[in-house]
């Protein structure tokens, strides 16, 4: 296929000169079609645990990071497609009668499931500005707390929800909580039941912290290939192979802008937005993003998905290379 050859001597061009670093693996794929897959060697970990040199392949296992955060979000659509979840209009502390003093405070009864599922709670979180070697790093913190939904309820009120975004990996937590109390199962076995095994995934692990809770925010590990097959169950509208997953509204609704993020970029129910041009037209886009550079991006109106892995953790421009990827390899390379 002349069209994958250019692809890939591109990309290869792009790595050779040193402007794409600390790639492990690249699928880009369009209308279901893989049309460029390239894996490389580099050091690698697993939730911050070193793994060493790795030779990554179709068959290695990566830490996704807050890619898990997008995943988390669909399977709240799948959940509440099942009617086990409350509806995002739901008041949220009203969902946590186990901490009374939280769930009765006036000040917070206000906040709804929604502005978790969009990270818009009005309450404090720091998880920008420190780095996630930080302990003082909200998540972080969190994964440290000893209890850490009372930790998430329990923070200090900035504003009116709604009115602000607020990167949070607390607000996930708080949404994989939901899912689990309301299927009667832990986070990571719902999402094999009514997620991975619909797809044919049968190899992934979900990073749990020392209270043997799984990370909701940043603990899935998934193949480049697996996490594209989510990407192409979104592009065709909740369906896989002519079955039903989740339904097409909650994607619709996941993919609706709903909050601006401050940097030009728009959030959804767990997912980046904003557009980006093929041949001068500009099309929507839709980003699951997470830290050392994992990206699972997609582009409904063109069909176009990439999934790329990067072992940037912890290093402030990693967004640089998967970035470039996205926009001189891939969206650059495609008439649409």
């Amino acid at each position: 296929m002349p069209f994958a050859t250019d692809l890939e001597r591109k990309l290869a061009a792009g790595i050779e000169s040193g402007l794409l670093r600390h790639l492990h693996a690249v699928l880009v794929g369009q209308h279901g079609r893989i049309v460029l897959e390239r894996y490389d060697r580099g050091p690698d970990e697993a939730w911050g645990a070193p793994l060493g040199e790795i030779d990554f392949g179709p068959d290695t296992l990566h830490d996704l990071r807050s890619v898990t955060k997008s995943i988390v979000g669909l399977l709240y659509g799948i959940a509440l497609d099942r009617g086990l979840v409350p509806p995002p209009e739901a008041p949220l502390f009203a969902q946590f009668p186990d901490y009374p003093d939280l769930a009765g405070d006036p000040a917070r009864a206000g906040i709804r499931v929604e502005h978790a599922l969009s990270m818009t709670l009005g309450l404090e979180w720091d998880e920008f500005t420190r780095p996630y070697t930080d302990p003082a790093n909200s998540e972080i913190a969190m994964e440290n707390a000893p209890d850490r939904y009372r930790f998430i309820l329990e923070r200090p009120i900035t504003g009116a929800p709604g009115a602000r975004w607020t990167y949070s990996g607390g607000a996930v937590a708080l949404m994989g909580a939901l899912i689990a109390r309301g299927s009667g199962r832990k986070i990571e076995e719902f999402a094999r039941e009514a997620l991975f095994k619909p797809l044919g995934i049968a190899d992934f692990t979900w990073s749990a912290g020392r209270d043997g809770i799984a990370s909701a925010a940043s603990g899935l590990r998934l193949t480049a290939r697996d996490l594209m097959k989510i990407g192409a169950l979104l592009l065709d509208g909740g369906l896989w192979q002519g079955n039903r997953v989740v339904s097409e509204d909650w994607i619709e609704q996941s993919f609706r802008p709903r909050i601006e993020t401050g940097d030009g970029w728009h959030y959804g129910r767990l997912w980046f937005l904003d557009e980006a041009p093929i041949g001068g037209v500009a099309h929507r886009w839709i980003g699951g993003l997470g830290n050392g550079g994992q990206r699972l991006w997609l582009q409904p109106e063109t069909g176009i998905a990439a999934v790329i892995f990067s072992g940037s953790y912890n290093v402030p421009d990693s967004w640089v290379t998967p970035m470039r990827v996205w926009r001189e390899i891939v969206l650059a390379n495609f008439s649409g």
